[in-house]
């Protein structure tokens, strides 16, 4: 089964491989890296792993958190399987039907961004009943949610952490189940795909 594993670690030589290390003697098997952010001396990266069979994730998460200023921020399932989708790729994607390029951009959010659900929506009145414009399979069928200006972590639910960004006269939103929050760089992201998928699209 695989995993998604986010962790925030020194910024410094040798620090990747030690969380590597760890992550192989706790049972892991390292599938891809991703640099999500880099700040303050710290990066934070995404890992995707395959476990051994009876390996808990608990035991990765405990083998790297023991190590010198190395924090595990989320682990989870992830059912997308072993690929990192990068941002070009979704551009090309984009590209292959300019017409579609708002709709496409959509239904490559959940892999791009590693989130469960993406949508497109029109907001209604005061921010009450949006109308779904275009949505992929496990997004919610209901949404009140204000206009926003910029890209914007929502307050979310119990189950769903929640973003949104301005696409035109819509909005598109984002959910991933329990975690982990939308971080500066992934809104950044977002605003620069949502601009691209725009500029296509015409």
């Amino acid at each position: 089964m695989p995993y998604l594993m986010r962790v925030e670690l020194p910024d410094v030589p040798g620090s990747l491989g030690r969380v590597a290390s760890a992550i192989g003697e706790a049972g892991g098997d390292i599938d891809a890296i991703e640099i999500v952010e880099k700040r303050d001396g710290f990066a934070v990266d995404d890992v995707l792993l395959e476990m051994a069979p009876g390996t808990m994730p608990d035991s990765v998460v405990s083998a790297c958190s023991v190590l010198d200023g190395v924090s595990v921020l989320w682990i989870n399932r992830y059912a997308a399987g072993g690929n990192l989708f990068l941002d070009l790729e979704v551009v090309e994607a984009l590209t292959e039907d300019p017409r579609s390029a708002r709709d496409r951009l959509v239904d490559l959010l959940p892999v791009a961004f590693r989130v469960d659900w993406a949508a497109r929506v029109t907001p209604g009145t005061d921010g009450v009943g949006a109308t779904v414009v275009h949505a992929t399979d496990a997004a919610p069928s209901a949404y009140d949610i204000e206009r926003v200006q910029a890209p914007t972590r929502l307050p979310g639910d119990d189950v769903y952490v929640e973003c949104a960004a301005p696409f035109g006269d819509d909005l598109v939103l984002m959910g991933r189940r329990g975690g982990p929050e939308f971080l500066d760089s992934e809104l950044a992201r977002l605003e620069h795909l949502v601009g691209l998928a725009m500029t296509i699209s015409h």
